[in-house]
């Protein structure tokens, strides 16, 4: 059953794109950022829909009214492609650190190209930490939100890996106040197989987290025990301790 329901569920998947691919990004580029943001995420909010009813997925989302009025960095865990469509709808417009390749994808990374990311070339981490903090100030600064990914790349329910502090420099660096999320996705939506598992979807959104007159380090700290506090409780594969992160892992922007 839940290889036919996730057939199905990529059949409206790739139609969706097209249609929207066809219908909204001739268009895009005329309009305003905001406009612009508000009509290409249709897609992301049928994607959501879709999802949930076709998968046999029930979604259970906490702390939405937490976010605060002004841009704010919003730091998650990343497990597989639903947070990526999801948070872009969580406080739009936001502006995604992506890796470089995704806008390549037809039609697909053609929308994401009219969203003002910020895409990296992964095989040159130096240049793109530089990128990031420059270019995500100036996101801030424009009135965007900017949403990372500080674990740097998928990581199973299960697993764990060092967080990055790109994305409290910028937060510390802006002035603004660092908004922590934490879901299951992985384990509805697994990253690195396509038969989707029906169940409960949580995310939750913390309170945001003051940066003033704080360093980077102090900020992430708070960042990462919360969100792995928060994956103590609402996943279903349970969580590895910090010790158990090799010591020579080198951290991924």
């Amino acid at each position: 059953m839940n290889v036919i329901r996730s057939v199905v569920f990529y059949i409206g998947y790739f139609v969706a794109m097209l249609v929207c691919g066809l219908l909204f990004l001739p268009p895009s580029p005329f309009l305003p950022l905001k406009s612009r943001y508000r009509l290409l995420n249709l897609y992301n909010h049928f994607i959501i829909a879709w999802f949930r009813l076709v998968c046999g997925v029930r979604y259970e989302f906490h702390g939405r009214e937490r976010l605060p009025d002004g841009p704010c960095v919003i730091l998650a865990n990343h497990q597989c492609e639903w947070e990526t469509v999801y948070l872009q709808l969580l406080k739009p417009p936001v502006c995604t650190v992506l890796k470089k390749e995704l806008l390549n994808i037809p039609i697909f990374g053609w929308g994401l190209r009219l969203l003002h990311p910020i895409a990296l070339d992964r095989s040159r981490p130096s240049r793109a930490m530089k990128q990031v903090l420059i270019q995500g100030k100036q996101r801030l600064e424009e009135g965007l939100s900017v949403l990372i990914f500080p674990e740097g790349t998928r990581v199973a329910p299960g697993s764990r890996k060092r967080y990055n502090k790109s994305g409290a420099v910028i937060a510390c660096r802006a002035g603004v106040p660092v908004v922590p999320v934490a879901h299951n996705a992985g384990e509805r939506w697994p990253g690195r197989h396509w038969v989707k598992n029906p169940g409960t979807l949580r995310l939750v959104v913390g309170e945001p987290i003051s940066t003033d007159s704080r360093t980077p380090e102090s900020v992430l700290e708070d960042v990462e025990a919360w969100i792995e506090a928060q994956l103590g409780d609402i996943s279903e594969v349970p969580r590895p301790v910090r010790a158990d992160i090799a010591a020579s892992e080198k951290p991924v922007v």
